[in-house]
C-alpha cells in the first residue's frame, strides 16, 4: 500500500493590530484546533477545515475591541501565505478546485484557480447583515485577503438562501472542499508536462 505523504505548512504574522499563527496540513487525521476570539468566525473556519479534510491549527488575537475586521482579514492573509509555503515546499498542485454545497435552504459555490494571479469575485448578498454579533460583510474581507496573499483567483457565490448563518456556513464548507481539491498534489504526468512542473501551457504561473 502506498504511504500517504502529510504535507504541512506554517505561517505567523504579527502587527500592531493582530497576532496570528497557523499550521495547516494535508494528510490523514489532521487535527483541527481554532481560537480566533470571534466565535462564529471560528465556527466557519472549523467547518472549512472539517469538510476540506485538512488539519488546521490556528491561534489568532487582535484588536476586536475596536472591530473584528482586522482579525478576520488578517486570518485570510495568513492562510494565503501558508498555502504559498505549501506550494514552495511540496511542488505542483492540481491548481483548480470547485465545490457547490447546500445547507438546508441555502446553496453556495466556490471555485479556485491557484494561478499566481490574485482575484476575488464575490456574488450574492446576506439577507441578515449580522449573524449573532458577527458582521457578515467581513466574510468578503477574509476571502479578499486569502485571494490576494494566496495569489489565487476565487469565485465565491451565494446562490440563494434565507438565513445568513446557513449561507455563510455552506460557503465555508464549499471553500474547504475547493481548497482541498485545488491543493491536492498534481498527477505525475501533469507535474512532468513542463520543465517547471507548473500546471500551465506557459510553463509558469507568474
Amino acid at each position: 500500500m502506498e504511504k500517504t505523504t502529510v504535507r504541512t505548512a506554517k505561517y505567523s504574522r504579527k502587527t500592531r493590530e493582530t497576532e496570528i499563527s497557523l499550521e495547516i496540513n494535508f494528510g490523514p487525521a489532521g487535527e483541527i484546533s481554532i481560537d480566533t476570539e470571534v466565535p462564529f468566525f471560528s465556527h466557519l473556519l472549523e467547518a472549512m477545515a472539517f469538510h476540506g479534510h485538512f488539519g488546521f491549527n490556528l491561534q489568532a488575537q487582535g484588536d476586536i475591541e475596536v472591530d473584528e475586521h482586522h482579525l478576520v482579514e488578517d486570518t485570510g492573509v495568513v492562510l494565503g501565505e501558508a498555502l504559498n509555503k505549501l506550494l514552495e515546499e511540496y511542488g505542483p498542485v492540481q491548481r483548480y478546485g470547485q465545490a457547490t454545497i447546500p445547507m438546508d435552504e441555502a446553496l453556495s459555490e466556490v471555485v479556485i484557480d491557484v494561478s499566481g494571479r490574485p482575484y476575488l469575485v464575490f456574488s450574492g448578498t446576506f439577507p441578515q447583515e449580522r449573524i449573532g454579533s458577527f458582521q457578515a460583510i467581513l466574510i468578503q474581507e477574509f476571502l479578499d485577503g486569502l485571494a490576494s496573499r494566496g495569489r489565487m483567483a476565487i469565485h465565491a457565490s451565494l446562490r440563494y438562501g434565507r438565513n445568513s448563518h446557513h449561507m455563510a456556513e455552506s460557503l465555508f464548507k464549499a471553500l474547504g472542499v475547493a481548497i482541498s481539491r485545488a491543493y491536492a498534489p498534481a498527477a505525475p504526468e501533469d507535474a512532468q508536462r513542463e520543465d517547471s512542473g507548473a500546471m500551465s501551457t506557459k510553463g509558469t504561473l507568474d
